[in-house]
């Protein structure tokens, strides 16, 4: 049953602004923050259904605790509530990441204190992808065809195979295995693939399919996000190298916000403030889109179970993506002992540290270890 408050547009927007402000220490923080304010506290909806909604929005692309901000304000206000609702979500992330964007290419790592910072962040990042990799893994890979899967991927991203291909003949190889007949409609972003792929230059138009290509494609969690944005700003486009592309993922790190808005960074050192935005635009167009369109028309689609194997192998194709990723990035972020240490230091604590606020404190103690070792 809905039981959320009809509240003012403006009440609304606040709420889930603040709820922006204080999205520090990843989804699964931020969605025990949603959790216990609208269902244990207000009991907008019940714990059953809240649970059933999160589980559709884990399935599909996006950054998970903004859609269900997206969710939430449509209950209250109907479309145009979860369009307020969603922006006030993510509107302190964008703007903090603009604002660190323009710092960063306007005075760059050169004072000390920048260049020791950006050298503890590094090895933060590429532990905090290691782990990521790992947990997708566990959740994901359950049985030796998905494994098989994530492996040819990671094979099929070393010898330049482009990866939307990848991932779609990954989910109809899954399909076919399971026999089940695969969602047609997923082979249609590979002419859109196609063309981005030969378009190097990083207007605002591109940028912005750049972001809703990645949007579109984000299973399991903004760290899927890394191999696509990788693939188009670095290795394709040039317009970035490897150490600006972890920095631009530091800065994510320590913003109260979901990891993807690094991809904003991205845009800026693509194509400035209208790069930024289109990309950011792109991004987070599809997040809004599959609430908006109608939650119910989605459920049915997620329990049909002819989508299943597809999702599953595109998934675990992702997973093989990020992997390959992840040892390019490793390469630039443990150049000497030094990182090594950083990197084992962070790899340990956010394994053995819990708590909510786990990510931003791991990136901050590295910021600060790379100052004392650089030597203010």
């Amino acid at each position: 049953m809905n039981s959320a408050p009809r509240e003012s547009y403006l009440r609304l927007f606040g709420r889930f602004l603040r709820f922006g402000l204080l999205a520090w220490g990843g989804p699964v923080a931020q969605i025990a923050m949603l959790r216990q304010e609208l269902v244990d506290e207000e009991h907008w909806v019940t714990n059953e259904r809240f649970n059933r909604v999160l589980a559709v929005y884990q399935v599909l692309p996006g950054p998970e605790a903004h859609e269900m901000c997206v969710y939430f304000g449509m209950l209250a206000r109907g479309r145009l509530g979860g369009i307020l609702a969603g922006l006030g979500f993510m509107l302190p992330g964008l703007l903090g990441m603009l604002a660190l964007s323009w710092f960063y290419v306007t005075y760059g790592l050169a004072s000390p204190f920048f260049a020791g910072t950006f050298y503890g962040f590094k090895p933060a990042v590429a532990a905090l992808i290691v782990r990521a990799v790992h947990r997708l893994g566990q959740h994901a890979l359950t049985n030796r065809w998905l494994w098989g899967l994530t492996a040819a991927a990671f094979v099929a991203q070393g010898v330049g195979v482009n990866f939307l291909l990848t991932l779609v003949l990954a989910g109809l190889a899954y399909a076919a295995i399971k026999r089940q007949t695969p969602a047609p409609a997923a082979l249609l972003m590979w002419p859109l693939s196609i063309t981005l792929q030969a378009t190097a230059a990083p207007s605002a138009l591109i940028l912005f399919l750049y972001g809703l290509r990645t949007g579109l494609l984000t299973f399991g969690g903004a760290y899927t996000a890394i191999p696509f944005l990788q693939q188009d700003a670095v290795v394709v486009g040039g317009w970035m190298t490897n150490a600006q592309f972890l920095d631009g993922l530091a800065l994510g790190g320590i913003l109260p916000a979901p990891l993807i808005i690094f991809g904003t960074f991205v845009g800026y050192l693509g194509a400035g403030l209208p790069g930024a935005l289109a990309i950011t635009l792109g991004i987070f167009l599809p997040a809004f889109a599959f609430t908006l369109i109608g939650h119910e028309p989605i459920e049915r689609l997620i329990e049909n179970t002819t989508t299943h194997a597809f999702l599953d192998g595109v998934t675990a194709a992702v997973i093989g993506l990020i992997a390959f990723t992840a040892l390019g990035l490793l390469r630039e972020a443990i150049p000497d002992i030094p990182t090594l240490i950083i990197f084992a230091l962070a790899l340990f604590t956010l394994y053995r540290w819990k708590a909510k606020a786990a990510v931003a404190a791991v990136m901050l103690g590295a910021g600060v270890l790379g100052l004392l070792l650089i030597g203010l």
